[in-house]
């Protein structure tokens, strides 16, 4: 037997893929059909692009951004389980503790591996020349 919540939400799916569906064939039947090279190049606040677009990142940015998204998500599982601390008792303290000892290892590990060497000071270390 099928839940009447399952058929709530099978309409409520229909219905919005239709509604979708409707909604990009009328942008494509009433959208503009010509292009031309004005359109096709790319516009960055009225300048004429001379160069490529493409910049080359430097690493220390993306170990940044990895960074805050596992703190970030270590956060939340942090938070969650301290709102939840009276039905999870021991068991979770133990299963946090785990979770926290595990995080700590991949960052103890990371620094060793000289993850978090960098900056002005790791290139002086690096090459004296600098």
């Amino acid at each position: 037997m099928i839940p009447d919540s399952f058929y709530q939400i099978l309409i409520y799916t229909v219905i919005t893929v239709a509604l979708i569906g409707v909604l990009l064939l009328a942008a494509w039947w009433l959208g503009a059909k010509r292009s031309s090279a004005g359109k096709k190049s790319p516009y960055e606040s009225g300048i004429i692009p001379t160069t490529s677009a493409r910049l080359a990142w430097p690493v220390p940015f993306y170990l940044i951004a990895i960074f805050f998204i596992i703190f970030d998500v270590e956060s939340a599982f942090i938070f969650a389980w301290a709102v939840a601390w009276e039905p999870l008792g021991v068991t979770g303290l133990i299963q946090i503790t785990v979770f926290i000892v595990i995080l700590a290892a991949g960052l103890v590990w990371l620094w060793l591996k000289g993850g978090l060497d960098w900056g002005p000071s790791s290139l002086r270390s690096r090459n004296p020349h600098v």
